[in-house]
């Protein structure tokens, strides 16, 4: 590997002032710590424009944010953004405009996506206004940071299928 570059872009998009929404930047901001070699960690909003020019140039990125379906709190969703659009439905936690499904599909008709887009969603529990995460995503968000240093590859590798826990990929 070259000095300074980065095989994979993981990119938490969330909001920290309103609770379980700040799932994505908590798994980046443990990432960041445990720095595996080859990976390049940011924490974004999740505004469209930022997101696209934040993986202009990268062949691989993997997007954690939080989702509301419904399911039980803590559950994983996993999808791969390539193979067609993601369920807006579920990345509309309360405080994007725009959401993360929404970006992809500009990046897409843009012409912008990367070569290789993973896309995880943390099912939350609370949006409303306030700092930390509930109990069942903090769990969740551990084990999802740990099991990326481990799993993102170094050079040449390639990221296995995504794996959800307790969600249904689409």
């Amino acid at each position: 590997m070259t000095r300074g570059r980065r095989d994979w872009v993981v990119i938490g998009v969330g909001n920290a002032w309103r609770r379980d929404d700040a799932a994505g930047l908590e798994v980046a901001r443990l990432l960041r710590r445990l720095d595996p070699p080859g990976v390049s960690v940011l924490e974004l909003t999740g505004e469209p424009a930022t997101l696209i020019d934040s993986w202009a140039g990268a062949g691989r990125v993997l997007v954690v944010d939080s989702v509301s379906s419904g399911l039980r709190p803590g559950s994983l969703h996993a999808f791969e953004a390539a193979g067609g659009p993601l369920p807006a439905e579920l990345f509309r936690s309360s405080t994007h405009v725009l959401g993360v499904a929404e970006a992809i599909e500009l990046a897409r008709e843009l012409g912008r996506l990367p070569d290789r887009l993973v896309v995880y969603g943390i099912e939350g529990e609370s949006f409303g206004p306030g700092e930390g995460l509930t109990p069942d995503v903090r769990a969740e968000v551990e084990r999802l940071a740990s099991e990326l240093n481990d799993r993102l590859p170094g050079p040449g590798g390639d990221l296995p299928e995504p794996a959800s826990r307790g969600a249904r990929n689409a």
